[in-house]
Formats: structure tokens, sequence, C-alpha cells
């Protein structure tokens, strides 16, 4: 039973460990920035929700937290036809995704809290062209990933750089990292805020009351320091006339 135990225990650390051991970049996540979030949610809606969808998150929950008017929400961020009140779900039938993809595409609900929002944040920046692949295209953080690039249109195709360098003696071929073609609709410096913004906006997702949490928390630690003050006098008052 305790073998059994162990094993499961330990397969979703391997599942979720898969990766290249690529280093991360850090995002600067900030969830008090509601124009970040807003232009997250708009990728997300716009390039994400055609495969992945979010079937823990409601649209209306969605805009009231990001400060998005029903109504605007209801006319640039819901395209699937759902009611404002239903949950964010994609129209990819899921056998035909697991036919195109080899596997349905994950929910993206709590990804940020499974893989952290440094490997979001790196892992969407690191596509490169590679036409032995299925997409035409792998990654420097999840080598092999089945998934194309969709977000190429915005940043431009991304190519390994590489220059030559000696090693024991001989001329070795080494990546550098990644250039883009300049085809993109966004600079290098646009893209990395867009990208940015899609995972500030997936950190919310994964936690939406993450603020209010962190806002009642301080309030019980005041509650709690305040208390401490009054029963220390209380204590004193008590044991005044106590001699020892």
């Amino acid at each position: 039973m305790k073998k059994w135990l162990a094993i499961l225990l330990l397969v979703p650390t391997f599942v979720f460990a898969a990766g290249g051991g690529y280093p991360n970049d850090h995002a600067d996540i900030d969830l008090t920035d509601q124009a970040s979030l807003q232009r997250g949610a708009q990728t997300f809606m716009n390039y994400c929700l055609g495969c992945h969808q979010m079937q823990y998150q409601r649209y209306q929950r969605t805009f009231e937290d990001i400060g998005v008017p029903l109504e605007l929400g209801d006319k640039y961020l819901r395209f699937t036809g759902e009611k404002v009140s239903d949950y964010i779900t994609s129209t990819m039938p899921a056998e035909a995704a697991a036919t195109w993809f080899g596997a349905p595409p994950p929910d993206l609900t709590l990804v940020s809290r499974v893989r952290g929002t440094d490997w979001l944040y790196t892992y969407l920046r690191t596509f490169y062209v590679d036409e032995s692949k299925t997409f035409g295209v792998n990654n420097l953080t999840f080598p092999n990933v089945g998934m194309p690039h969709v977000l190429q249109g915005l940043q431009g195709t991304p190519r390994l750089a590489t220059e030559m360098t000696m090693i024991d003696g001989e001329m070795v071929e080494q990546s550098v990292g990644l250039r883009t073609d300049g085809d993109g609709k966004l600079t290098p410096e646009e893209y990395d805020q867009t990208i940015l913004d899609l995972v500030n906006f997936l950190a919310y997702t994964g936690e939406p009351s993450r603020l209010q949490s962190e806002a009642i928390g301080k309030g019980v630690l005041i509650f709690i320091l305040i208390f401490f003050v009054f029963v220390y006098l209380l204590k004193k008052d008590y044991w005044k006339d106590v001699k020892k």
C-alpha cells in the first residue's frame, strides 16, 4: 500500500516537471494592475481560447474582478456563444483535439499554480522554428512540445541564434539564444510585455481571490496585534496585586 501511495505522489511531480531545464526569466506579476489583466484577458480570448479553456472560471467573475464592464466584456471578450454567467470553455471537440495534437489541450485555469509564472513567461517566449516537428516549431523550455506557436504573428518568426565556439581544439556551433526575422506585429519589447500581461492574467485565474485573501490576512494580523496589547494589559491588571 505504501509503495503505491509513493508512486501516486511522485507521478504529478514527473508529469509537471517535464521540460528541458532551460533557465527561467522572472515574470514581474502584479495582480493590482487591472490594465495588464485586461490586456492579458484579451490575448487569451483571442489566441488561446480556440484550443484551451478555463472550465473553472466564469466570464462574469472574470470581468468584474479585472474591471471590465459586463457589456464591454460581452462584446469584446466573449466569442463562443455562452452566457456571461457561464464558464470559459473552448468550442474545440475533445476527440478532434486529441487527434490533431495527440492529446486534448490542457485546461489553463490553474496552469500558473502548476507550472509557475516564471516558467510560463519563459516558455511563451522560447518557441523557435524547427521544421522537423509536426507544427514546424520547438521550444527551449519544453522541448518537443506538441503545440503550435500561436503567437508567432505577434512575435515574428523566431530562430535559434548560433555562434562558433572553440571547444577542445575544435570549432563547434552552439546556440546562444533566439532571434526573430522582424516580421512580427510587435517589437521584442512589446511582445515581452504582451506575454507578461497574459501570464499576469493566468496568475489571476489560478487564484482569483488572492488579493482579497491577502487583505483579509493583513486585517487578521492587525486584529491579533491589537488584541494582544489588550490581553497583555489585562494580564498586568490581574497580576498587579499578586506578590512574589
